[in-house]
């Protein structure tokens, strides 16, 4: 077994608080502001993004890194709210899709802001540009590692 050397385990522990810390004010603020929870927006922000507002049910799965059962609960309780709807996938009904409602649509319209506020001050504005560009080359080389070959909904390389 090879330990982590010191400048390792520094940057691994700055990292695990950050996996740790980042998740948890994210929904706390978005449960406080919107109602919803960050899992919650981020698969409705990732159907809005979408074309025709539609993934499968399984891409959202990866995505979001939740079972699919975790995900069918959570698409029935925005079905309860007007915000998607599902529906076989007409190209292959083996496959469930989700689609976001205009509903949901304006949902996230009226979320993202302040998202995108408390993005920027938690970490955007954190970090120089350069430090911002490492951040999203490091994320993708470690996304990359994890989940070969895929993209995020709505990520842009």
């Amino acid at each position: 077994m090879k330990w982590l050397d010191e400048d390792q385990l520094n940057a691994w522990m700055g990292f695990a608080g950050l996996l740790t810390a980042l998740p948890a004010e994210l929904d706390s603020q978005m449960q406080r502001q919107a109602g919803i929870t960050q899992f919650e927006y981020l698969v409705m922000a990732a159907l809005s993004e979408a074309t025709d507002r539609t993934l499968r049910m399984s891409v959202i799965s990866r995505f979001a890194h939740g079972s699919l059962s975790r995900l069918s609960h959570l698409i029935k309780r925005l079905e309860k709210r007007g915000w998607v709807h599902r529906e076989l996938d007409p190209a292959d009904g083996r496959y469930t899709n989700a689609i976001l409602t205009d509903a949901g649509y304006a949902k996230v319209v009226a979320t993202a802001p302040g998202h995108v506020r408390l993005v920027r001050r938690l970490v955007i504005d954190a970090l120089t540009p350069a430090q911002l560009h490492r951040l999203g080359d490091t994320s993708r080389r470690i996304l990359d590692t994890i989940n070969p070959g895929e993209q995020c909904p709505g990520a842009r390389r």
